[in-house]
């Protein structure tokens, strides 16, 4: 694996997430692929609301609900009866095989599910939602093992994966019976996140034609069904989170739909984490740019110059680039978090400050205890994370809701042996892997198993309901989810022609708190862990509103402190007091034809540290920003303005600092002259 040393290098050469793999396939009944006859009874379509999950009833697998109770049985006592509480929560339903719409003798086929949501629906007041998996492309997981599918990245198999898979599968899915459900599909995870990042492998060059055409004409057969809701996956923070991979990824995500019928239309939104174990929130570790030994957090070798430590975080910013690529506002995004949770006795339980360097500070504050971020077969130590929940962040959060795609105590994957021989090594406990920098870490999976992808794996359910996070085993099967009292007193405590300067009071009974957000509009800006903030970077003479919400440890949010609107004062106009002055110098580090990362080195010229600096200039082509890192961007058609961050302001006279960003272009990229002003 080849992780980039900081964020305009290469990105990662492997994918860090693997999903179920196919079963053996059963004969697909020629029954299953005719329409539900006319006779039968139909319903009034359900409206296509902004968020499925929002005032729906869940539909709970049988087959998983049976797989649960069966283990809490055999387990009993204390554990069985935390065990048996997982049973309560929705699953998806994984047609990982074109045999797996028909079902067999111990997986009930797609139709049978969805008569049995139906049933449910006849019972229920409100809208149920039915969950389901679409996984089956030409050249499935092109980059690993554990999780390859069925059929070949050929022509041949492109049509065989439109004829006998989807076109089956669209079928029912749109047949009338069932227009009353809301119908969430998960498209294709791990395909066009391998289109990203692993072109140099290549079977994923092969497959990536089959990818991109596969998922179109998914696309196009789902959104023509009122009540289904597409989300494409986006792999997770710890393989798209470095620039370099974020930018190019919602091009290649914008590309694929953009050829569909209805183009950014025909998607949802998005998925990420899908069976991973990336935490939701890092709750110690709030700011990825904070410095310990001089050094920031990011820098550490776990992060490897990722500035995205958690989901929360990642989905956000990777919601922004999204937008910047031309899908609506509206879009929404998903996080799995069946297996992401981290509890246990290892679990941090406050921020521990002593470390001086930035691994150790790192080791001891992440509550993702895995060795290495790359690891992700059958995870040693892992928990079930936060149950499936509409709206987590509130209603102004692009976050819609929690989701449990993958279904907790089902194997990743086996490893080759003498009764395996179709497995994957990384799946191998006494295996290693390499993060492409010099370092071996070991694989991190359960020792003592091998367990082929998809079937139960006893132990590992008894190990993540054991670490679950907030715990299962507490009376009211929730553990901590109250969340904390909102900030009060917000006020606006000083203003420059740059910078608007907050405060904030926490309210008595906010115990556990380990952050706070602060947001300018609706977009967040800061998450800090004091009760103040400067914003900087900001248009002399302008009114800029905020709230922050307040964050505790087991990752619930408070509602929105109250609205306050600070007004920058009028600009001095001198371009920096005495002894102020700044140069900017620019540099493409990576062109790909569509797309490009640049640098860019402020450097002080005065005879006086800086308190702060802009830099503009005018793009002379039609390159269009769509990240940037180190610095903070707004742009008014080809004019761009780039200010510092609150923790690099400061340059001392003499000194340099610099920010970096991703953009989109076509024709010439013709580099802009830069003017860079100090104060």
């Amino acid at each position: 694996m080849s992780h980039p040393a900081r964020p305009p290098a290469p990105p990662p050469a492997r994918p860090l997430a693997r999903f179920r793999a196919a079963a053996a396939a059963a004969a697909l009944g020629a029954a299953m692929l005719v329409p539900v006859a006319a006779s039968q009874s139909a319903h009034a379509a359900v409206t296509h609301v902004a968020n499925p999950y929002l005032g729906s009833t869940p539909y709970l697998n049988p087959d998983y609900v049976s797989e649960v109770n069966a283990q809490a049985t055999a387990d009993g006592g204390t554990t069985g009866t935390a065990e048996a509480k997982v049973a309560s929560y929705q699953t998806a339903i994984w047609m990982d095989h074109i045999g797996a719409i028909a079902g067999d003798s111990t997986h009930l086929g797609l139709k049978a599910q969805l008569d049995k949501a139906e049933t449910q629906a006849a019972g229920s007041s409100t809208p149920v939602l039915f969950e389901v998996v679409i996984y089956d492309l030409p050249g499935r997981d092109c980059a690993a093992l554990a999780s390859n599918g069925e059929i070949p990245a050929t022509a041949a198999g492109l049509t065989e994966y439109e004829s006998q898979y989807v076109d089956p599968i669209a079928a029912l899915l749109g047949t009338s019976t069932y227009s009353n459900l809301r119908i969430s599909t998960i498209i294709e995870p791990d395909s066009l996140p391998n289109a990203v990042t692993n072109q140099s492998k290549t079977a994923c060059a092969t497959a990536t034609p089959y990818y991109e055409t596969g998922v179109e004409y998914t696309l196009n057969k789902l959104h023509a069904i009122p009540n289904v809701y597409t989300y494409l996956d986006i792999g997770h923070s710890g393989w798209l989170g470095w620039s370099s991979n974020m930018g190019p990824a919602a091009q290649e995500f914008a590309k694929v739909a953009k050829a569909t019928t209805a183009g950014v239309a025909s998607v949802d939104g998005f998925i990420s984490d899908t069976a991973n174990t990336t935490p939701t929130d890092e709750p110690f570790l709030p700011n990825s740019t904070l410095q310990v030994g001089g050094q920031p957090l990011d820098s550490a070798n776990f992060y490897q110059y990722n500035p995205y430590f958690d989901e929360h975080t990642y989905d956000e910013a990777m919601h922004a680039s999204m937008v910047s690529a031309g899908f609506p506002s509206t879009v929404g995004m998903l996080i799995d978090t069946s297996r992401n949770g981290w509890g246990g006795s290892s679990r941090p339980t406050a921020l521990n400050s002593s470390p001086t360097d930035v691994n150790s500070y790192v080791t001891a504050n992440k509550v993702d205890k895995r060795p290495f971020r790359g690891d992700w077969c059958n995870v040693n130590g892992a928990g079930i994370g936060s149950r499936p929940t509409a709206q987590p962040y509130g209603s102004s959060d692009p976050i819609i809701a929690y989701v449990w795609i993958k279904p907790p105590g089902e194997s990743d994957g086996d490893y080759p042996s003498g009764t395996h021989t179709h497995g994957d090594p990384h799946c191998d406990p006494s295996g290693t892997q390499t993060d492409g920098n010099g370092n071996t870490y070991p694989t991190d999976a359960i020792p003592g198993y091998d367990i082929p992808a998809g079937n139960w794996f006893a132990a590992q359910f008894q190990q993540l309901v054991a670490n679950s996070y907030p715990a299962l085993g507490s009376s009211s099967g929730g553990g901590d989810t109250t969340p904390p009292s909102a900030p009060t007193n917000l006020a606006v405590s000083g203003t420059t022609s740059s910078s608007v300067s907050l405060t904030w009071t926490a309210s008595t009974d906010n115990v556990g708190v380990t952050g706070y957000a602060v947001y300018r509009g609706s977009t967040k800006v800061a998450t800090v862990t004091t009760t103040s903030y400067t914003d900087t970077g900001l248009t002399a003479s302008t009114a800029y509103s905020y709230h922050v919400t307040a964050q505790d440890a087991a990752g619930n949010v408070s509602a929105s402190s109250a609205t306050v609107t600070g007004t920058t004062s009028a600009s001095s106009g001198g371009g920096g007091g005495a002894g102020s002055g700044c140069t900017a110098s620019y540099s493409v580090s990576s062109d790909w034809g569509s797309g490009f990362n640049a640098n860019v080195t402020v450097t002080n010229t005065g005879t006086s540290a800086t308190k702060s600096w802009t830099v503009t200039w005018t793009w002379g082509g039609n390159q269009t920003v769509s990240s940037m890192w180190n610095a903070v961007y707004s742009h008014s058609g080809s004019a761009v303005t780039a200010a510092n961050e609150p923790y690099n302001n400061v340059i001392a006279a003499g000194g340099n600092t610099s920010f970096g960003f991703g953009a989109t272009y076509s024709g010439t990229n013709t580099a802009p002259t830069l003017t860079c002003t100090a104060s």
